[in-house]
């Protein structure tokens, strides 16, 4: 893994400062940390942010808050401009301690633009900072947890499956693709990740999933996409795992269920 570096955050005035950074689909930021508060979001196109294991997928209608010092990684799924605002901890009134998705309606993306503006007075500026402190609400969403495995053997499984999440293969074909016996496949799949195959590959698709889906493409397709036969399954099968539907995962409105908790 690279390691993490120091973001660099634009000069400006304020608690907070607006950064934009122009990403083309599939090109990713190496891992970095802040030492302020951030606040990840694109006006169009799809980011993904990912702190260690754990990924968010994030169309315009959600921004992430990544606490100072978090490493992260961001890249776009689809072309797409990182707007990022920057929070002085000393200056801000919000203290999540943990990355924390947001909802994000028309009037904070205003606000958003309009503090990204380098002509703004100075008790204009605080003032509109002030308001888009008071917009940030948390979304009751869970990410979707695809932990990398270590082994070697584990992860030629685990990058086939990556590069391809409709591969139809089964355990036993993967097994004898790295050499070793299914049981043998099944106990270090465990032992790396926490979870059976099965689990491990439903993740897997369902996360493939989520860039998919929130560039507008149809269920159907995005189900034969990432390895379901139909629609149901692929709703079943998320609505199982994360708790909701895939709509209401990503717009921020979900009610979650209790999820699968079993490996």
């Amino acid at each position: 893994m690279t390691e993490p570096f120091l973001g660099v955050v634009p000069p400006g005035a304020g608690a907070i400062v607006v950064g934009h950074f122009p990403l083309s689909s599939g090109e990713w930021i190496p891992p970095h940390s802040h030492l302020q508060h951030q606040l990840a979001w694109t006006r169009h196109g799809v980011l993904g942010v990912a702190v260690e294991d754990t990924y968010w997928v994030l169309p315009p209608t959600r921004a992430l808050w990544l606490p100072a010092g978090v490493v992260h990684r961001t890249g776009a799924t689809r072309d797409a401009v990182l707007c990022s605002l920057y929070l002085e901890p000393d200056r801000c009134a919000l203290d999540w301690t943990e990355p924390t998705p947001v909802g994000v309606n028309g009037l904070l993306a205003h606000l958003i633009d309009h503090l990204s503006r380098h002509d703004l007075a100075h008790n204009v500026r605080l003032r509109a900072e002030a308001a888009l402190l008071d917009l940030l609400h948390p979304l009751p969403t869970l990410p979707i947890d695809v932990p990398r495995p270590v082994d070697s053997r584990v992860c030629a499984v685990a990058d086939a499956l990556l590069a391809d999440p409709a591969d139809p293969r089964g355990l036993e074909a993967h097994a004898r693709a790295v050499g070793v016996s299914r049981r043998t496949l099944t106990r270090l799949f465990v032992n790396d990740t926490g979870m059976s195959f099965d689990r491990w590959r439903t993740h897997m698709r369902l996360r493939a999933s989520l860039p998919l889906l929130a560039e507008g493409q149809s269920v159907s397709r995005v189900a034969r996409a990432v390895g379901y036969a139909t629609s149901s399954a692929f709703l079943a099968a998320f609505r199982r795992t994360v708790g909701t539907s895939p709509r209401r995962y990503l717009s921020g409105d979900a009610v979650f269920e209790a999820p699968e908790t079993s490996r």
